[in-house]
């Protein structure tokens, strides 16, 4: 069939500015002998992907018209072009034990079109970053951050933006636009704007394998992760009138009576994450610097304990309270409430749920290192931690690149 159409093709009558002749006269010709790359490493038919790759026209008038380059995933390397056409030379990091197929075209002094597929293969490397995201897979409040630990530091601007641009999350439905923030050099968080949809599917992934990030550090395979949200569900405790609003999607559910913490022992203020729950705990005044035997010691059992800071702060059951609550801070931090109502709110929480307070006497909760206080941050200043900046609107992996096809013949001053 194949053969017959051809044939159909070629017999026809053809509508050009030519006038008529042979229609395979003007066919590119193979530019084989002209065409050239360099970059090769010693004693090795592969290309360092540390170093560009070059390619490079011989004979007098030959010059290149066009190259494009891509990798096995269809990832393109973008690159420059030479004035006088001679050389291109690639300005993207190529990737690490990499096949790339370059596509050139050359022109030669009287006009023709030349073409040459190059297949080149980049050498490997021992050194790969690790990435693990964060929580695990599940449901979780509209407040939980996505996390990502990497297995080495990354330090400077250029390698940061590498790792961050190469961590796609993707929410359905739509989230606001978001950022990640390096918490230090080997911890990454990401949020939105505002808190994340209700009852939506977060997706997290990666496209660092083989990616150079800097020196010989180049990403590595990372195993993709899937969370969900639930309801939207925000917990606010006033210190001030001692009460506790909860809020479902944005409807007033209960109005609970609670005590915070007294004055030396005032309760954080600020934006706080459900980090865990536990039905029974021991609480140890020790544990957080109060001396035994002292006035305020204590240790006791506690039931319905929800946690909301490392440190020890949680919101818990407070029996021998009950009598101040609603009325006055007696506690040494937490916020304690009746044993049926710290029942509820157990029941009626998850990890990840917002619980803030407001109005207390405390110090403000830390952005980082005794829970997720990330909500803490304004947006401008949670941008600032961020090698990129925000994305929106598109996945990062197509709105970001610098290596879009289009991008690829940039003439060189």
């Amino acid at each position: 069939m194949a053969t017959a159409i051809a044939a159909v093709t070629l017999s026809a009558p053809l509508a050009s500015c030519s006038g008529g002749g042979d229609p395979l006269a003007n066919a590119p010709y193979d530019a084989a002998g002209q065409v050239v790359w360099t970059g090769g490493v010693a004693g090795s038919k592969k290309a360092d992907p540390k170093k560009p790759l070059e390619i490079t026209v011989k004979g007098e008038g030959n010059r290149i018209t066009d190259v494009t380059a891509s990798d096995g995933s269809g990832r393109y390397v973008s690159g420059k072009l030479s004035a006088d056409g001679k050389r291109w030379r690639s300005t993207s990091k190529l990737s690490a034990a990499a096949h790339y197929v370059v596509k050139v075209t050359t022109e030669d002094g009287k006009g023709r079109q030349g073409r040459k597929t190059l297949s080149v293969d980049t050498t490997g490397t021992k050194r790969h970053l690790k990435v693990t995201f964060g929580p695990e897979s599940g449901t979780y409040g509209v407040g939980q951050p996505i996390t990502a630990e990497l297995s080495a530091a990354v330090k400077d601007t250029l390698g940061r933006s590498v790792v961050e641009r190469n961590l796609h999350v993707n929410a359905s439905p739509a989230a606001d636009e978001g950022a990640w923030y390096w918490v230090d050099d080997k911890t990454l968080h990401y949020r939105p704007k505002t808190y994340w949809p209700a009852h939506a599917r977060i997706d997290v992934r990666s496209t660092l394998d083989k990616v150079h990030i800097k020196g010989s550090l180049y990403g590595g395979d990372v195993k993709p992760l899937t969370v969900r949200t639930g309801d939207r569900v925000e917990a606010v405790t006033d210190a001030a009138t001692h009460t506790m609003t909860f809020k479902r999607n944005g409807k007033l559910v209960r109005t609970i009576p609670v005590t915070t913490g007294k004055p030396g022992f005032s309760t954080r203020n600020g934006i706080k994450v459900v980090l865990g729950q536990e039905a029974n705990v021991r609480m140890r005044s020790e544990t957080v610097g109060i001396a035994s035997g002292s006035s305020d010691s204590y240790d006791l059992p506690v039931q319905w304990a929800t946690r909301v800071t490392w440190s020890g702060e949680y919101v818990h059951a407070a029996p021998w309270s009950v009598g101040s609550q609603g009325i006055a801070n007696v506690s040494h931090g937490c916020v304690g409430m009746s044993t049926a109502n710290a029942h509820w709110f157990y029941d009626n929480v998850r990890v990840g749920d917002v619980v803030s307070v407001v109005h207390s006497l405390g110090e403000d909760m830390p952005a980082f290192g005794n829970g997720f206080g990330d909500w803490n941050l304004s947006w401008s200043e949670w941008r600032k931690g961020s090698a990129t900046g925000s994305r929106k609107g598109a996945d990062p992996a197509v709105a970001d690149r610098t290596d879009a096809p289009g991008a690829r013949l940039q003439p060189e001053m």
